[in-house]
């Protein structure tokens, strides 16, 4: 309540499923919890009550799913990793075996799981544009990037993803991110930097991050902030984004 100068501390019931993963502040005296078995909280009160959001946990959905008898049940098995919220509350999470993912909306009662659709192993998901409705982009284990566009349907078993045409030499790619509707920067091991120009479809290898060190592990832009960008990296690297604010 004073900008981060003195904390209180916030009790959460011993019961709750799974850790706690992410916390937001959504306004004065409320915020957003994902725990790490996909339970997701709101506050109203500063942390005194929780309401949950979604009906059952990731496991106790995979667990249905796969006792139902419904065709291919049976492929959403393993833990959860990677919860990742966009900019209206929606999340997306990943299989710590990369064989699948989850979406889930605010409103709905429970998560759904997504075949992955190609034999690779997921290495990182995230929103197009911070929206779920604007898409969603997936790497996959040896440098491939994959996107599906707009107006997806998120309750169908696979998405429509298309191969973006990308040459990262076999390094993986860890981070994806649009700085404005036609232009994307992917960052990934040995310090490799890729920009798209046309909406994710062809990456130029960019030579921003040659001298540098290690992996690059996460890079963001800020339209909040007139749109800085931030790249960041083993050892503590931080890159900051210096071309023409868009």
């Amino acid at each position: 309540k004073d900008g981060g100068k003195s904390w209180e501390r916030i009790p959460l019931s011993p019961k709750l499923p799974g850790e706690p993963t992410a916390i937001l502040a959504t306004g004065p005296n409320s915020a957003e919890m994902i725990t790490s078995s996909g339970a997701v909280y709101v506050t109203e009160n500063a942390g005194r009550n929780w309401r949950a959001q979604v009906k059952e946990t990731i496991d106790a959905t995979l667990n249905r799913i796969s006792s139902s008898g419904v065709s291919g049940a049976s492929y959403f098995t393993g833990n959860i990793v990677n919860e990742q919220r966009d900019n209206k509350g929606a999340y997306i999470a990943i299989s710590s075996r990369g064989n699948f993912f989850l979406t889930w909306e605010p409103g709905q009662d429970f998560w759904i799981p997504h075949n992955r659709g190609t034999p690779r192993r997921i290495q990182n998901m995230g929103f197009v544009r911070g929206d779920i409705k604007n898409g969603l982009w997936m790497t996959l284990n040896g440098g491939k990037l994959l996107v599906a566009s707009d107006n997806v349907d998120l309750s169908a078993e696979e998405f429509p993803f298309s191969e973006a045409n990308i040459k990262t030499g076999g390094y993986g790619i860890t981070d994806v991110a649009w700085r404005n509707d036609n232009e994307v920067w992917a960052v990934g091991g040995s310090g490799t930097m890729f920009v798209s120009y046309d909406n994710g479809k062809n990456f130029a290898f960019d030579k921003s991050a040659n001298n540098i060190p290690g992996n690059l592990y996460n890079v963001k832009f800020f339209p909040e902030y007139d749109n800085n960008g931030w790249a960041l990296g083993s050892n503590g690297v931080l890159l900051k984004f210096v071309g023409e604010k868009a």
